[in-house]
């Protein structure tokens, strides 16, 4: 066997097990980004005060007055990963996430101590963007097969048949 030949086998095998750990891969980065927002969440919830101390004058949420951001913030961050953990409306909750990833720092000047552009291509605030990736293959990918969403597919689909 020539070696291009072998190597086209190697990555054929590959291929074949990739395709069986995506429904794990999917569930760990749904559950990795899931975790990071629940816990900020959690620790407004915990903390109302400097919740509100942190919106009134570190935060820069746009469009919104500092009480309604931090209500807001809060209730997302406790609300939305349950949704993405378990993979209920996964490609709206990841696309929602990944929109108020952005906002998110947007409005924490803290994140980019150097201007914006030397944080988006720095590395002032590395989780925001490692998440924001976490979420973009999400909604390319869906949840997966291990979520929600998935089993309602299989039985809106079973039950069509019968």
């Amino acid at each position: 066997m020539r070696p291009l030949d072998r190597c086209l086998a190697v990555y054929d095998r590959l291929a074949r097990h990739a395709a069986s750990i995506e429904p794990i891969a999917l569930l760990l980065l749904r559950w990795w980004v899931a975790m990071a927002f629940w816990k900020a969440g959690v620790v407004k919830f915990a903390d109302p005060s400097g919740t509100s101390y942190l919106f009134h004058d570190e935060y820069r949420v746009p469009l919104l007055s500092p009480d309604v951001a931090a209500f807001l913030g809060t209730w997302i961050e406790l609300i939305t990963p349950w949704f993405l953990g378990l993979g209920i409306l996964t490609r709206p909750t990841a696309a929602f996430l990944f929109v108020y990833n952005v906002i998110c720092v947007i409005s924490y000047p803290d994140l980019w101590p150097h201007g914006l552009w030397h944080g988006l291509i720095g590395s002032d605030f590395a989780d925001h963007k490692v998440w924001g990736m976490m979420l973009m293959v999400v909604i390319a990918r869906g949840a997966g097969a291990l979520s929600v969403d998935s089993a309602l597919d299989r039985w809106r689909r079973r039950h069509r048949a019968g």
